[in-house]
């Protein structure tokens, strides 16, 4: 029988990442299973779009300072929206102000999952001063969670250690997925590798938000402990943030390029394969859906040893601990791997995480299963 799955977030624009992405694929993945998809996401207007999946419901909504993201800021409202659509099931992908829909739908006896996309001690032990009782306040607020839903979901092993150390009874594992044919090795661009390289430099390329949870910093420290010593090195930075002004200051003289933004993921296909290393900085990242795109484009990576991501990319790159000296040195032994043999173990690795396994794993999550495919409305936004 199909059901209605309603997917409610913040922090989801069309400049976003992973997790716009992670919630794009899932709905495809309901649909396909038969189901229908509703997201509930923040915007400057109200309004409505349909897609080729279901449809997008905006909610007006304030920017959060300096962030470039939009924070619903009335609950009340989507809570609304949720009375009228009368969903099946309700998925959180938010644990600021959208984590009391857990509460509602559990009062209306309408079965319910959250997402912890970030681990809640890292995240906020980074602005906790020295001394704080970051154990009991993090342990609350996730006990707190767990018991608002029916189901809460992690998408790694060292993501979901936080509410494992609790003993959280309805804690469930699902790793999300890559898209293994919109990045490929195949997207190799010659061209391209010969417009950013001129000089025949090795290409290092980071694809991340330049916000201070990223550590994008690492990225150009990185770079110049590499020219310190003596490597001829070009690095390019795809993406956007409030950090930008300052990595460009920071970056002077440096032979980094600054692409800002990339929405033609064709584009940002191309430059991941055509890359010799990724370079995926983030020390809190809970799966790290950059580096897994970088792997399925026949790139190994290089990752900080104290975030999830060791986990995700194997042996298909090195995980180091955060400072430059010790990314630099990774970088460097990649580089001396030959390209062909990088190649074959990124993308082996990648093929471990298709989208539609993810996509039973959340059916599964929710107690459904796979129907019957059904056609979706396809318009546009009004």
């Amino acid at each position: 029988m199909s059901s209605q799955i309603v997917q409610c977030a913040n922090f989801v624009t069309p400049r976003s990442g992973g997790l716009r992405t992670a919630m794009r694929h899932l709905a495809e993945g309901y649909a396909a299973a038969g189901h229908r998809v509703v997201q509930i996401v923040p915007d400057r207007y109200d309004g409505t779009e349909f897609t080729h999946w279901g449809r997008i419901e905006y909610v007006r909504a304030p920017s959060l300072p300096g962030s470039g993201y939009r924070v619903i800021a009335q609950p009340g409202r989507v809570v609304h929206l949720l009375e009228r659509l009368r969903p099946d099931r309700v998925e959180v992908h938010d644990r600021l102000t959208l984590r009391g829909l857990g509460g509602w739908a559990q009062s209306e006896g309408i079965p319910s999952l959250v997402i912890s996309h970030e681990r809640l001690d890292r995240l906020v032990g980074r602005w906790l001063p020295a001394g704080a009782p970051l154990r009991r306040v993090v342990d609350g607020s996730n006990r707190a969670l767990a018991e608002g839903f029916d189901t809460v979901v992690c998408t790694t092993d060292w993501a979901a250690q936080e509410f494992r150390r609790l003993g959280t009874p309805n804690l469930v594992q699902v790793p999300l997925g890559v898209d293994l044919t919109g990045f490929h090795p195949s997207n190799y661009d010659e061209d391209l590798r010969a417009r950013l390289t001129p000089r025949g430099e090795a290409l290092i390329v980071t694809a991340v938000r330049l916000s201070p949870e990223k550590a994008p910093m690492r990225v150009v420290d990185t770079v110049r402990e590499l020219i310190r010593r003596g490597r001829r090195v070009r690095a390019v930075i795809a993406g956007d943030g409030p950090l930008r002004s300052k990595l460009e200051k920071a970056a002077t003289g440096l032979p980094i390029t600054f692409l800002g933004f990339v929405t033609d993921r064709a584009e940002l296909a191309r430059l991941l394969a055509t890359a010799d290393v990724v370079v995926a900085p983030g020390p809190i990242e809970t799966f790290g859906l950059a580096a897994l795109e970088a792997l399925a484009s026949g790139t190994p990576v290089v990752v900080d040893s104290a975030s999830a991501l060791p986990e995700v990319i194997g042996s298909a790159g090195f995980a180091v601990p955060g400072e430059p000296e010790s990314f630099a040195g990774a970088v460097e032994t990649l580089l001396e791997v030959s390209r062909e043999r990088a190649k074959n173990a990124a993308r082996d690795r990648a093929e471990c995480f298709p989208w539609s396994a993810t996509a039973e794993g959340f059916l599964a999550a929710h107690g459904l299963s796979p129907e019957r495919a059904a056609p979706q409305r396809v318009g546009v936004r009004s």
